[in-house]
């Protein structure tokens, strides 16, 4: 028992090393203790139960602003939140258990081969983990370097790939406890060798003089969905948007479901005029030249009279209220934009957290707008944009990624997470991304994964700001995707396996 406390405890800890506390060191040595863990296990179902623990531990803690949504919702009671927490920390645990559990069984009689299966275990259940039912990617453990130098191998290796070089990293002070010199040099020289590749493409040419303007008006959750309160959000967006400063013509940039009324309608009639109205109000900033980019709700009708769908969208809109494009969120938030298995939970008691009754539909994933001043848009709605080597439409490349999300729910630690993500994407992608949120953390990322400019939390304010300029050709990780971890992943995994049978390496 006493090793299942130490793995719960280390687990717990290491989500310290995300932000917003940000001890990044506290993953590496995380993990040179769950490899001394996973020394003691005797056997497999132990390996594997000490690996869930440690998942169960960092997942609980990193995740803990989920809870927070729960407090802006009337349906189900706010302490419902932490169960939701418990029992998705639960699932996801299975993740790190079998990363544990594979290291165990390929290295079970070497110190060696148990580090580097677990490197290329960790990222390929990282990866498993984005995409098996609907996929949760949130809090990859390379998240927590995204501070250090390390971010720029994101270009080449991808974030599963520095995942796996986190793991990697504790195995180089598990070996030196273990009195293992030679393996943990040669991984540390490995790690710096591929720091000190060029990894990003990206011009030292600090902007491009295509202006733009970010605005976070600071507006709550609990105040967003009140009627009445409508017309007061539409006058401070405008107000904002309207602040003397920066340079024009420029791009107007305002968050996720920054207009709450729907901005297209299909019903005929009084609905499609209101929602004509919605986006001439929502103009009314722009002068000739200009474009706003916002979030907001389109609703769908098969007869023109009723509701028959609704989707999660990005509105492209000309001065006058004209909309140029749209895009549809792809990657939908279970029981936040959609409640599966609706027959059965309705009747529980179970609802969505975004208010209403209609669940939003699927648009077809990553487009790329042509907008002229500002050229191709690529456009990812809040959580969609922590899924890597999904972000981008590669047949069309954009020069820049706007993030408009709402992350007024997600507590205090949400928010600055998702901003480490959304720097993970941009490094990995080489492309700027600019995040739009009601209430922080808006920020304006160039492509080698550094903040530009940023509002903090809570606060009203506007970023007046250069686009930063792409990198001229795709990244390594650009042109392949995923299959660059995992090739590294399962080049770790035959590295042990050949380690684990050779006679000179067996019980060291």
């Amino acid at each position: 028992m006493r090793i299942l406390l130490y793995a719960l405890l280390t687990g717990a800890a290491s989500a310290f090393a995300f932000e917003p506390v940000g001890v990044w060191l506290l993953m590496p040595v995380a993990f040179a203790v769950l490899l001394w863990l996973l020394s003691q296990a005797q056997t497999l179902r132990r390996a594997l139960l000490v690996g869930w623990i440690f998942g169960v531990g960092q997942f609980v803690v990193g995740l803990n602003w989920i809870a927070t949504a729960f407090g802006f919702q009337a349906a189900m009671p706010a302490w419902l939140g932490w169960i939701a927490v418990v029992l998705l920390s639960l699932y996801l645990a299975v993740y790190p258990a079998l990363a544990a559990g594979l290291a165990w069984r390929i290295g079970k009689d070497n110190e060696i081969a148990r580090s580097f299966a677990l490197a290329g275990g960790w990222a390929i259940t990282e990866w498993l983990r984005a995409g098996i039912f609907t996929g949760f990617a949130w809090n990859p453990v390379g998240a927590a370097l995204v501070p250090t130098p390390l971010l720029g191998t994101t270009a080449l290796i991808g974030t599963y790939g520095l995942s796996a070089l986190t793991v990697l990293l504790g195995a180089v002070i598990w070996l030196e406890i273990k009195r293992k010199f030679l393996p943990g040099v040669a991984i540390a020289f490995a790690t710096a060798l591929l720091w000190l590749l060029p990894s990003s493409p990206v011009p030292e040419t600090p902007l491009l003089l295509k202006p733009i303007r970010v605005v976070q008006p600071n507006i709550g959750q609990e105040q967003k969905w009140r009627p009445e309160f409508a017309e007061e959000a539409a006058r401070k967006l405008a107000q904002l948007s309207q602040t003397p400063g920066g340079e024009h013509p420029h791009l107007l940039l305002w968050p996720e479901a920054a207009v709450t009324q729907p901005l297209q309608d299909d019903r005929a009639g009084p609905a499609s005029a209101f929602a004509a109205f919605e986006r001439s109000r929502a103009a009314q900033s722009l002068q000739n030249g200009e474009a706003l980019l916002t979030g907001g709700i389109s609703l769908q009708s098969a007869d023109g009279q009723n509701v028959s769908g609704a989707t999660n969208s990005v509105f492209v809109i000309a001065p006058g209220g004209r909309a140029l494009a749209r895009y549809d969120k792809a990657h939908l938030v279970p029981y936040g934009e959609y409640l599966p298995m609706r027959a059965l939970l309705t009747p529980l008691g179970l609802s969505r957290l975004v208010p209403g009754d209609t669940d939003f539909s699927a648009g077809p994933g990553p487009r790329s707008v042509e907008l002229p001043n500002w050229g191709k848009i690529g456009i990812q709605v809040c959580y969609e944009i922590i899924f890597s080597g999904h972000v981008a439409d590669k047949a069309n490349r954009p020069d820049f990624i706007f993030n408009p999300s709402n992350d007024a729910w997600f507590g205090r630690w949400g928010p600055p997470q998702h901003l480490a993500q959304a720097r993970l994407r941009a490094a990995e992608e080489g492309l700027p991304v600019v995040r739009a949120t009601p209430t922080g953390i808006s920020a304006v990322i160039d492509g080698r994964g550094h903040v530009v400019q940023q509002i903090g939390w809570r606060q009203a304010g506007v970023i007046d700001t250069n686009l930063p300029p792409p990198s001229p050709q795709p990244t390594l990780f650009g042109r392949f995707g995923n299959v660059v971890p995992l090739l590294l992943s399962a080049l770790l995994l035959l590295g042990a396996i050949a380690l684990a049978g050779s006679r000179r390496y067996r019980h060291t």
